[in-house]
């Protein structure tokens, strides 16, 4: 899919392109490309003189090759964005091309993005810039407000993580927690911190790409202090995430206490039984050695007295454990 866009009176506007002849017809600020096919590449190739690497969105890439400049100006930046769906979170590879040196080329202004997938920054950026004029004025403002929309999707799953952590508390500070619900409670931490480690994450990536374009000099003044102001709210999520890291931990060793709590009141049942069955064992072994001369051999009530003083002495260490609290 080829996505092009287009600055009218302060506003992004997507124009459709089904071939050649339709491309040729925009001056766009912006090419948006989602997995795009053969005949795509080569009309960008054709229309722009632009060569899109076939690793643009390889996950194994070299720490090197994520933030370069090429000798003809082309700008290349490729960074991984969040998903948070019902397929699971996830980070896509992004790679950005963006020609602000060379203005001999048909490239010169306008910002390229190749992704597989579609990703809701890109859609939330898409909406804000059509109905909020002003907000776009040229390429590196696409750039910045992708990565700015980016740290605010961030934070606003970030706040979703912490209410459901909050609800998590309170079922685990009950006291009522169950092998069953406690599986469940745990299943739900470790998705929460799964997510929380990808914002970690994404915030990483995103602070090192909008700091290479600080160090590149492109950037007016203007576009360098918004620059700083997202690198702020970038420190301001970190401290966030940090939080709900400590909370994760709590809340993980607090429920895995629960369960030994749990599985310690089974082993104190099977204790306290063993411990209560040690008389009667004792005393069916001693009449069971049938001497000679032990008097209750000849005694006719000498087998229900065996059997009362078992029992006797069952109950008997029950009641001590009882009255003790043992047995709570």
């Amino acid at each position: 899919m080829l996505n092009v866009f287009t600055l009218v009176n302060g506003r992004l506007f997507q124009e459709e392109i089904e071939s050649l002849e339709d491309l040729a017809r925009f001056q766009p600020i912006w090419v948006d490309m989602e997995s795009p096919t053969p005949e795509e590449r080569r009309w960008v190739r054709q229309h722009f003189g632009l060569s899109i690497p076939e690793d643009a969105m390889d996950d194994d890439i070299e720490e090197s090759a994520r933030f370069f400049e090429e000798d003809n100006g082309e700008l290349h930046v490729r960074s991984d964005f969040l998903i948070d769906d019902d397929d699971g979170p996830r980070h896509v590879r992004v790679a950005f091309i963006l020609n602000e040196r060379n203005a001999e080329l048909r490239s010169h202004g306008v910002l390229f993005s190749i992704h597989d997938e579609d990703l809701p920054v890109f859609r939330l950026l898409r909406l804000r810039a059509r109905r909020m004029p002003g907000l776009i004025d040229d390429a590196k403002d696409v750039l910045l407000a992708l990565y700015d929309t980016d740290v605010e999707y961030c934070a606003d799953i970030l706040e979703g993580v912490h209410d459901e952590l909050e609800s998590i508390s309170a079922q685990v500070l009950s006291g009522q927690l169950t092998d069953d619900s406690a599986q469940q409670v745990l299943s739900a931490i470790a998705r929460h911190e799964d997510l929380s480690g990808r914002i970690r994450r994404d915030m990483m990536d995103t602070r090192r790409a909008i700091s290479f374009l600080m160090r590149m000099r492109l950037l007016s003044a203007e576009q360098f202090e918004d620059a700083r102001q997202i690198l702020r709210d970038i420190d301001s999520l970190e401290g966030h995430t940090s939080f709900v890291f400590d909370k994760i931990n709590f809340l993980m060793d607090a429920t895995i206490g629960f369960i030994n709590i749990n599985q310690n009141k089974i082993i104190k049942i099977f204790s306290v039984a063993s411990v209560a069955l040690l008389p009667p064992t004792l005393i069916a072994s001693i009449y069971g050695m049938n001497f000679q001369y032990m008097p209750e051999l000849e005694w006719r009530l000498g087998y229900p007295f065996a059997l009362a003083l078992m029992v006797a002495s069952a109950l008997l260490p029950m009641w001590y454990f009882r009255r003790r609290g043992w047995l709570r």
